[in-house]
């Protein structure tokens, strides 16, 4: 209440951002007196079910977060505004996208976790759509419009309802990161059964200290009691994330089994007392960190690298081999991790590699069809981006072969890149 105080009392002219989170139910009509200077305004978490129709009088407004509100429409005042890039309202109730509602420079669009089943064919006509989060919705179709964007790279559509997914969608030129999981067309294929994993009793754990939390779960460390061993414990959160559910995600670490470059389940958890879904995960190494930081606002579909970041050829082809073998092994198992990015690679400094996070991870067809390939080389344009920023921050001689591969595998021919098993005989010859 604090900024709202201090907004209504002129405090905070010449403000390039602004966050209220403060129980609103209507739009402070103060935070026009920022209009000459306000680019980043959040609003998430208010119980707003509206907002101005003048909003356009922002006129630097680039960012604009409206997540957990009552918004059951997107206001159509969005479209209005020249400089409007990224919009975020995720965990609303909103049912009706308008196409007014979707400004010129839209780039970044968060419709996560609402009750949209349908979304209108003018979303094609923003050229600089790159990032599009839709899971945990309705849908039924994408508008096929989407085709004509050429530099959509990111997008989420789990937990739909999509019985199969469009050509159109596996032929886009830029996409890298897709995650599709909880939809029809992806349950058809997913792994079932008894996949051998040991359950193990919540009472032989003893928990410890946080060693991490992400959208999809806490992950502890913990001592399972019975062997005395150290492990780690991710007690999984039952709510929808931006890539999708976190069940999914439980489903996929387990069905992707052994490899030395991910990291290993040791068990399923039973018997939690609020019935709770949680992984036994082997401990890491406390050597090992990650290898880069999320994206940014405005790197957007980017990872940020520390600035004085550094690699030896010899670890840029460690890392890479250990990444490329990974992501063949998923491939053989008829998993896509979904997320291949720096910032969920662990990895110390002689270049050994760990491939963690399966939250965007769907199941697809282990026979090769002309699908199952395109699945494939969707995902071998994230190594290829990954691949990218390791030689980009590389010391030393620098391989033309690598820079070759890089190439070979962000070409915008999807079915023309190499599959990870080539991919590796390439990374073994160097």
């Amino acid at each position: 209440m604090t900024t709202l105080a201090q907004l209504k009392a002129g405090q905070l002219a010449g403000a390039t951002r602004l966050d209220l989170a403060c129980g609103l139910t209507e739009f402070p009509r103060e935070i026009f007196e920022l209009a000459d200077s306000l680019e980043i305004l959040n609003l998430t978490s208010n119980a707003l079910t509206s907002l101005p129709d003048d909003l356009h009088r922002l006129t630097h407004l680039r960012v604009l977060f409206c997540s957990d509100n009552a918004f059951t429409e997107l206001p159509q005042c969005l479209g209005q505004c020249a400089k409007l890039s990224m919009i975020g309202f995720k965990a609303n109730q909103i049912s009706h996208v308008p196409a007014a509602a979707l400004p010129p420079q839209l780039r970044w669009l968060i419709l996560t976790d609402n009750s949209i089943s349908q979304l209108p064919d003018e979303l094609g006509q923003r050229p600089l759509l790159q990032k599009l989060m839709l899971a945990g919705n309705q849908l039924t179709q994408l508008p096929p419009s989407l085709a004509n964007c050429a530099n959509l790279e990111l997008i989420r559509i789990a937990s739909n309802r999509l019985t199969h997914l469009p050509d159109w969608l596996l032929t886009l030129p830029s996409l890298t990161w897709l995650a599709y999981a909880g939809n029809p067309v992806e349950m058809a294929v997913t792994v079932t059964g008894d996949d051998g994993t040991p359950n193990i009793p919540w009472s032989e754990l003893e928990l410890g200290e946080v060693l991490g939390e992400g959208a999809s779960g806490i992950i502890h460390k913990a001592i399972w009691k019975p062997q005395a061993l150290p492990v780690a414990v991710k007690l999984y959160k039952g709510t929808i994330t931006s890539d999708g559910s976190p069940l999914h995600e439980m489903q996929a670490c387990i069905a992707a089994g052994l490899h030395p470059n991910l990291i290993k389940v040791q068990g399923r958890v039973i018997e939690h007392p609020q019935g709770q879904a949680a992984l036994v995960m082997s401990l890491i190494d406390p050597s090992y960190r990650n290898l880069a930081a999320l994206p940014s606002l405005a790197s957007c579909t980017r990872d940020i690298y520390e600035p004085d970041t550094r690699f030896s050829l010899d670890v840029v082809l460690r890392m890479a081999r250990g990444i490329a073998s990974a992501a063949a092994h998923l491939h053989r198992q008829g998993i896509t991790h979904g997320d291949l990015y720096g910032h969920n690679i662990l990895w110390n400094a002689t270049g050994d590699c760990l491939l963690a996070d399966f939250g965007a991870a769907s199941f697809h067809a282990t026979a090769d069809t002309l699908e199952t390939r395109a699945l494939q080389r969707i995902e071998v344009r994230a190594f290829g981006v990954l691949l990218g920023e390791l030689l980009e921050r590389g010391e030393g001689v620098v391989s033309e072969d690598l820079i070759e591969l890089q190439k070979s595998c962000c070409q915008p021919d999807v079915l023309a890149r190499p599959s990870f098993d080539e991919i590796e005989g390439v990374l073994s010859s160097i």
